[in-house]
């Protein structure tokens, strides 16, 4: 199980920065194989250098980017940096200024680059942090930060060699790819063996790497899938990650104990996801009480305004226990951390100016104990 868990929550496994996880992952992965390939269907990249597996999504969301990068040019400028890295020996060493020459070239078919513009240069100090914390580079001399302010500085860097190992290998052509949509349909293409068979990798890299699985009608495939194999797959599930497999109507959720979760979790010890919780609360009230309806597909649809009042409603009545930082946040600041979190848990889609809350904003709810509500009501 430790050997699914650290592959599924790391990057990598790089040998040469921690030795003894590489020797135990790399010790238990003759039982963990076949799981990677038959059901989740991801390459296992296994040498003496690092333990990698290839997490290939089953549906492209925004939270599964790099956290680190704010533009769409910072992932451009990695492209570009994994493109020059390409053609450096493994601890060669070259200067940022033979880097900047470079991504110059590569992009200006792509992106503009104006190194006078701070935004710019920004972007590249992102990009060269990722790379230094990920190990695609080591500093050798000099360091990254300063290209925030100025350009004329130098700095030497070494190529470790992993940035070979960084870009997924596809078993299918991409050459003709425009958008992420095509790396959804492209590999249900085909005749009706290997359709079931990405049927089944799709299920489970969406329990393995979502919050959530959703479908919007009784027919829909995964959905049927599910329903028809839960046993199965909770089986498999539980023994190479450990937890629950919960199905509902239109949804389908993996859920772990508080003491063997791992990777990103909701809720954890914050604010804002006990602030969450304590909203779902109010959502699941409203719905009990008839104020809000489902729909078919079990989704809830919202004018902005609606949520908006709610979560004035959801603050009024709880804000006396929240953090200065949320007790004095500006309104429209609140409303968009909460929509923003909410968005990446699969709790909330937004759809044609509207806000559609989803099956998992009802999964978990919070409320603060009687007393202290109690207490509220009084001083209120």
């Amino acid at each position: 199980m430790e050997a699914v868990r650290a592959l599924i929550e790391k990057c990598w496994i790089d040998k040469k920065k921690d030795r003894e996880l590489y020797a135990r992952v790399r010790r238990e992965l003759s039982g963990c194989q076949r799981f990677f390939r038959e059901q989740l269907g991801w390459t296992l990249i296994n040498n003496e250098r690092i333990l990698k597996l290839e997490k290939i999504p089953a549906h492209a969301k925004s939270y599964m980017g790099i956290t680190d990068f704010l533009e769409v040019r910072d992932y451009c400028m990695f492209c570009a940096v994994l493109i020059f890295l390409e053609d450096k020996e493994d601890q060669e060493q070259f200067l940022l200024s033979e880097l900047v020459d470079m991504l110059e070239l590569q992009l200006k078919e792509v992106i503009p680059v104006d190194w006078t513009m701070f935004t710019h240069r920004k972007s590249l100090v992102r990009v060269l942090r990722f790379c230094e914390e990920t190990g695609l580079i080591e500093v050798y001399e000099g360091k990254s930060e300063g290209l925030g302010s100025s350009m004329e500085q130098e700095v030497l860097y070494e190529n470790t060699g992993l940035s070979r190992y960084m870009a997924v290998n596809f078993s299918y052509g991409v050459s003709e790819f425009r958008s992420w949509r095509d790396f959804e349909s492209g590999p249900a293409e085909g005749d009706g063996t290997d359709r079931g068979h990405y049927r089944i990798n799709r299920v489970y890299r969406q329990l393995a790497a979502a919050p959530a699985v959703y479908w919007d009608q009784a027919d829909d495939p995964d959905g049927v899938y599910l329903k028809n194999q839960r046993q199965w797959i909770q089986k498999n599930m539980n023994e190479y990650l450990g937890g629950q497999l919960h199905i509902h109507k239109n949804a389908a959720f993996f859920v772990m104990e508080e003491e063997s979760c791992f990777g990103e979790q909701h809720p954890r010890e914050a604010m804002l996801p006990e602030l969450v919780l304590l909203f779902c609360g109010e959502i699941r009230e409203r719905v009990e009480k008839g104020i809000w309806k489902r729909r078919p597909d079990e989704r809830i649809e919202l004018e902005r305004e609606e949520f908006r009042e709610a979560l004035s409603a959801c603050r009024e009545h709880c804000s006396g226990a929240w953090s200065k930082e949320y007790r004095e946040m500006d309104e429209g600041k609140l409303f968009q951390a909460v929509v923003s979190y909410m968005e990446g848990w699969m709790m909330l889609e937004e759809w044609e100016g509207k806000l559609l809350l989803c099956p998992a904003a009802g999964k978990s709810v919070g409320v603060y104990p009687a007393d202290f509500q109690e207490r509220e009501r009084k001083n209120g």
